[in-house]
């Protein structure tokens, strides 16, 4: 009897758990009977995957979150590692969590396990020093955006484009009145959707910043705004309703929900990330903002190599939406940036939403799929 391939997959946080998700559905189909393990959350394991860790350890961000939980994270690193180098899968896939996966890939390639990489490292955008490593540790990497095939190509890295699985989860026209009504929130009311962040730190950073400027935008505005608070799983919803609590604003917090939030909403507040494509792909005009630990952001700023941090930026290659970077990143400027969104029509920019919208329509998961058979299949 033919034994089982087994996947191995590693996913850190909620955005690598969605691209896991899908992608194993359509490696399901080229492999009916294989194994999928690893490291996913509830989405990966809604399709069978045994994960073997709490994804929620891996989810840290900056300089200093790391650091704190070192041994932790190492340790989970090791196992991987072991198992895998004694255990090899049909094939070893990292999503995103390039500082987690870059060494249990290139660990893994040592050993003669072939390897792809989902989700480029911001490496276009800063530390390019690391293109040599991945291009020592990975035999294919999978691409989200455009633009990163075209930085991998010039660096003869082995690259495939798949679009990005979130494009066809959208409709091309949001129905906004449909949402609302299936949140049970005013239908006529001017609706702001705040997104603070998946992970731990992020909200602890940006939820009271933009639940401030919220409010002064509502008070600027003259009117009053309903808003609306997902919160990425039941962590994150237990640490925003303690949040909520300590406030006297009405606001409506959800626990996940996300996407249904945003399409009720005129417009987002939001911390950058996976949430910024979202809202776009929702056609919904936003306000991007971060923070980060001073002194991380004093160090990594610097090794910036593009002008926008932003998705929709970045694939425009212009200011779409308006960035609030750490000190730029007040009540009094993003509450301003809220109220001009009020303000302004935002036809011109559903256009351009529109057009990088059908630029990522792509069937990722037949693409990726398609690209990993044909690395399984090499000698």
């Amino acid at each position: 009897m033919t034994q089982a391939p087994v996947f191995a997959i590693v996913a850190g946080e909620t955005s690598g758990d969605l691209l896991g998700a899908d992608l194993i559905q359509g490696l399901k189909k080229q492999y009916p009977n294989a194994i999928f393990e690893g490291i996913g959350g509830p989405k990966m394991q809604a399709q069978g995957f045994n994960s073997l860790f709490d994804m929620e350890r891996l989810s840290v961000m900056g300089l200093w979150e790391p650091l704190k939980r070192l041994p932790e994270l190492l340790s989970i690193r090791r196992s991987i590692i072991k198992r895998y180098s004694t255990r090899k899968p049909i094939v070893f896939i990292g999503i995103d969590s390039p500082d987690f996966n870059a060494k249990v890939e290139q660990k893994l390639h040592a050993v003669g396990v072939k390897t792809v990489h989902y989700v480029s490292p911001s490496v276009w955008a800063w530390r390019q020093g690391r293109i040599k490593n991945i291009k020592r540790s990975v035999d294919l990497m999978l691409t989200l955006l455009p633009f990163e095939a075209k930085f991998y190509h010039q660096h003869q890295v082995p690259v495939c484009y798949v679009g990005h699985p979130l494009a066809k989860q959208f409709p091309q026209q949001p129905n906004t009145s449909k949402a609302r009504q299936a949140l049970g929130l005013e239908l006529n009311q001017p609706t702001l959707c705040i997104m603070s962040g998946s992970r731990s730190a992020e909200v602890e950073l940006m939820a009271e910043l933009l639940l401030d400027a919220a409010a002064k935008a509502s008070q600027d505005l003259g009117v009053k705004l309903q808003l609306i608070v997902p919160a990425a799983n039941q962590s994150r919803y237990d640490q925003l309703k303690k949040i909520l609590d300590a406030r006297s604003d009405n606001i409506t917090l959800l626990k996940q929900q996300s996407h249904q939030a945003m399409e009720a909403a005129d417009a987002v507040l939001l911390t950058s990330g996976t949430t910024a494509l979202e809202a776009m792909l929702l056609k919904k005009p936003m306000v991007v903002s971060y923070r980060m630990n001073p002194l991380s952001f004093k160090l990594l700023f610097p090794l910036i190599k593009t002008p926008f941090i932003s998705l929709p930026n970045l694939l425009a290659n212009q200011l779409l939406v308006p960035e609030l970077i750490q000190d730029k990143a007040t009540v009094e400027t993003l509450a301003a940036e809220v109220v001009n969104l009020y303000k302004a029509n935002s036809t011109e920019l559903v256009e351009h939403f529109n057009e990088l919208h059908q630029q990522l329509f792509l069937d990722s998961a037949s693409l990726a799929t398609a690209a990993i058979s044909k690395l399984i299949a090499s000698e």
